[in-house]
């Protein structure tokens, strides 16, 4: 008789210690969620695929699974379809129609707005830019680049291997290896606070080529709760370029560009990188 009226205790124990490893495990799923990553194919030309998700950039989404939650769509950019996204990746939006598909979308004004917001309520953009020959295109998306004070231009440096400063933000002491892209324009004035994160350094030469101009190649700016990376490369993070093979006769396989990248994506979500005095960007708060 006296174990049956302790038996009423023991269950109400019992249903507290479930409850309580129940609190636990959601818990533990709430703090160990990956931030999102979008890979946005919405401003690339139907039948244009020169950084496809399936070819040659398939294994940097690969790669960067094992730290995010990746996304690849080519959904126009609105707040339904970036409802839970953390960062977007945009590489090489085009200009042109690829053969006889459709042409691509532009940046738009609803566009600008849309990604201007996504920013400042804390979002991550990372757009990368390109060569001269690889339809791209400027104009529009440089009205939206004007939104964080930056602005893309025509003139292009040649591949190099760029062996950046130790005391660089982000990303100090790593080596990039550079395949061609366009120079930026920052508007120092912009309350955005754009800045230089990774200037031409002419003293490192071109692996091929003889175009060498000083320079922005790699700039982020703070808008809001939100950080912005604007690359002038969209081929540094190919498969090639990972391995060291190169492209077009162009190889450069001393590079960190892999950790460059998961640097510049951590930065966008806000996360820092664990243990590094550069994770801070420079005038950061």
């Amino acid at each position: 008789m006296k174990s049956q009226s302790l038996r009423p205790g023991y269950l109400r124990i019992a249903g507290l210690i479930l409850l309580l490893a129940a609190a636990s495990n959601l818990f533990s799923a709430d703090t160990t969620a990956k931030a999102v990553l979008l890979y946005s194919r919405y401003y690339n030309a139907e039948g244009e695929n020169r950084y496809a998700p399936d070819g040659v950039y398939k294994e940097v989404l690969q790669r960067l699974r094992a730290e995010f939650d990746v996304r690849i769509h080519n959904q126009s950019l609105t707040p339904l379809t970036l409802a839970g996204v953390n960062v977007i990746l945009i590489a090489n939006p085009n200009d042109k129609a690829a053969g006889t598909n459709p042409p691509p979308p532009h940046v738009s004004p609803a566009d600008i707005d849309t990604l201007t917001e996504f920013v400042r309520n804390g979002g991550g953009l990372i757009l990368m830019e390109n060569q001269e020959n690889h339809n791209l295109e400027v104009e529009d998306s440089n009205k939206l680049l004007a939104r964080f004070g930056i602005q893309a231009t025509n003139l292009y440096t040649d591949a190099k291997q760029l062996v950046l400063p130790k005391q660089t933000p982000i990303i100090g002491g790593l080596r990039w290896a550079y395949y061609t892209g366009n120079l930026l324009l920052l508007d120092q004035t912009h309350p955005a606070k754009p800045r230089a994160l990774v200037t031409n350094d002419l003293s490192q030469k071109p692996v091929k080529g003889p175009r060498d101009q000083a320079g922005v190649l790699l700039a982020v700016a703070q808008l809001g709760k939100g950080r912005v990376a604007i690359v002038t490369d969209s081929g540094w993070i190919a498969d090639w370029a990972f391995s060291g093979e190169g492209i077009g006769g162009v190889s450069i396989k001393e590079q960190d560009n892999w950790e460059i990248l998961l640097r510049l994506a951590r930065w966008a979500t806000g996360a820092g990188i664990k243990g590094s005095p550069a994770a801070r960007p420079p005038n950061s708060e």
